[in-house]
């Protein structure tokens, strides 16, 4: 039975649905940039906004009506409350066999065909995975007429890859992830190209045509480049470098036989490639704090001011000696922000005011006579719990680092009792 269209949309809106493989695609961006693969777990509205952004600058609308992520909550439950809080519906898919399987792809195909038949209408697909199981999915979607945007992080398999409207292959979506492309390139399928084994010409224009792709990548980019992220661009130009890189042995010898001001430097890791008539070594951003990485997580899922370690330390010094002065909220916070400036430690009213708002919700009464380490345990305390209610997993190393940074190293060591 056909269902009837339920609310006409104007012609650049376009009603859609989202679904994701998080085990399938999480692992296929770890072992390309396992940085990019942390923010695509650890932010996925950032993304999913990127493409939105992407197809409003092509003059289309997308609203995803459904956002489905399936994900092995044995593996990966610590990421759950980030997806939740991006306003996605989050579908567990335990392993069901002794070899690791789980359940997604049944879940997942399930759920995309009960929303096919569903009264909303939807009239666009996104699905994030490279498993050509799908395809018959794809190809479900297509006989329906509704378009498909396939979002990948490995290779593809031919047929998966020509059934969709739209793939957003790997280096596209891991440029997306690390910040190089402000909106996702809608990269319509190509058919692959025949090539013939007995003539040489055909290779040296198929890596001409990947150094091609590099220059254009490179010289547009808004900085330095990722090397992953280069490397998967020539490769879906020409897989055939895969092997040997054109006889040059690996990439960073390859890149570097391009010319035109294209430049390669292997560190800081995981290597960078850069337009050296607009940019310079120096423009390479610094090795990424493995801390920095952890307090903006926690900050995103709690709402914590991300402040440092130093202006926690700041705020929770200054607070307990100017509780000596007055217990009112208002004037205890402007008193500390003000304090804080002359400090040389800077920190934001609202942030001072989100700290003493949490001492209350820790039923801790302002008084003279508080120290500062009572303070810093009591916030911290509240931040731990509040990381319990967001479902967030702490192993004990991630704890630890949460006290010490919360507390600005004056919380000590969790009281036993």
């Amino acid at each position: 039975m056909t269902v009837p269209f339920v609310g006409a949309t104007s012609s650049n809106r376009v009603r859609a649905a989202i679904f994701v493989d998080f085990d399938n695609v999480y692992i296929g961006l770890k072992s390309l940039d396992p940085s990019a693969a942390e923010r695509f777990a650890t932010d996925p509205g950032q993304w999913l906004d990127a493409i939105t952004q992407a197809d409003e600058a092509g003059g289309k609308h997308v609203r995803f009506l459904i956002r489905n992520c399936y994900l092995n909550p044995t593996v990966y439950a610590k990421y759950r409350t980030y997806w939740t809080r991006a306003g996605f519906r989050v579908i567990d898919c335990p392993s069901l066999t002794q070899q690791g399987k789980s359940s997604t792809d049944i879940n997942l195909v399930l759920d995309a065909v009960d929303v096919l038949a569903g009264v909303a209408h939807v009239e666009e697909f996104f699905i994030a995975s490279d498993d050509a199981d799908f395809t018959s999915l794809v190809q479900r979607f297509r006989a329906a007429d509704r378009r498909t945007t396939v979002i990948v992080a490995g290779p593809v398999a031919a047929a998966y890859r020509q059934m969709a409207d739209t793939v957003i292959q790997s280096h596209d979506f891991l440029a997306l992830l690390s910040g190089v492309a402000s909106t996702a390139p809608a990269v319509e399928p190509a058919r692959p190209r025949a090539r013939d084994t007995a003539k040489p010409a055909p290779k040296a224009s198929l890596a001409s045509s990947a150094a091609t792709a590099v220059r254009e990548m490179v010289k547009a980019a808004e900085g330095p480049i990722k090397s992953a992220v280069v490397a998967q661009r020539a490769l879906s130009v020409d897989p055939s470098l895969s092997s040997d890189w054109g006889g040059q042995g690996k990439f960073g010898t390859w890149i570097t036989r391009i010319d035109d001001g294209i430049q390669f430097a292997p560190i800081p890791s995981p290597g960078w490639v850069w337009d050296a008539k607009r940019f310079s070594q120096g423009d390479l951003p610094t090795v990424e704090d493995p801390d920095a990485s952890f307090q903006n997580q926690i900050a995103r899922v709690t709402d914590i001011p991300a402040l440092s370690t130093v202006q926690y330390r700041q705020i929770l010094l200054t607070l307990a000696e100017k509780l000596a002065e007055t217990t009112n909220r208002n004037e205890l916070a402007k008193l500390v922000r003000d304090e804080c400036l002359a400090s040389e430690v800077p920190v934001a009213r609202s942030s001072v005011n989100y700290v003493i708002q949490g001492l209350f919700y820790a039923k801790v009464t302002l008084a003279a006579g508080l120290s500062s380490a009572e303070l810093a345990r009591a916030w911290v305390g509240h931040v731990e719990g509040m990381c319990r209610v967001a479902g967030l997993q702490l192993d004990k190393g991630e704890a630890a680092k949460l006290r010490a940074w919360t507390g600005g190293g004056l919380a000590g060591h969790p009281e036993k009792g």
